[in-house]
């Protein structure tokens, strides 16, 4: 009865339309890792530049006791933003390097050995606005709930480039 069944089963796949290599088909192991998906890529390059907001942030703070507190909050409020990015990227073991390498590069960037040149409250003005405007034109390429994130971090953006130019009326 057991060598009947297994002398059908060539049978069975073949009008099923299965062959048998399509039951083995799957990625190359000896490929290498596969290339992370467009979600991943973005999410990656968003993450890297909030960090850049943030250097950004802590040298504008350093240098400018007038407008400190309000900097700091604007600083706090992007490092929440940095946490919830890094909280959606998945980076199954083995990957290629990415946001970890990317990590450690701005590590380095912001290494206490060197004295970062002062921001000014218009480059920071700048760089939200920009950041904003970014993550708006990357709205159309995510998955919905990424999209949803995207957005509301824009729109703090936007209402931080509004308070920064509010504090630099004021002269801070």
């Amino acid at each position: 009865m057991l060598l009947g069944t297994a002398a059908a089963l060539p049978l069975l796949l073949g009008t099923a339309g299965c062959r048998s290599q399509d039951l083995f088909a799957g990625p190359d192991p000896l490929a290498g890792p596969p290339r992370p998906a467009p979600g991943v890529t973005t999410l990656r390059a968003v993450i890297a530049a909030e960090r850049d907001l943030i250097g950004l942030y802590r040298s504008a703070a350093g240098g400018r006791p007038a407008g400190a507190r309000e900097l700091a909050a604007l600083l706090s409020q992007h490092e929440q933003h940095l946490t919830r990015l890094r909280a959606r990227l998945i980076v199954p073991p083995g990957s290629a390097p990415g946001a970890g390498a990317a990590g450690a590069a701005g590590a380095k960037r912001n290494s206490p050995g060197r004295a970062p040149a002062a921001v000014s409250i218009a480059r920071l003005r700048a760089a939200e606005q920009g950041s904003a405007a970014s993550l708006v034109q990357r709205l159309a390429t995510v998955e919905p709930s990424l999209a949803q994130l995207f957005a509301s971090i824009a729109a703090c953006h936007a209402t931080h480039a509004s308070a920064l130019s509010a504090l630099g009326n004021r002269g801070g």
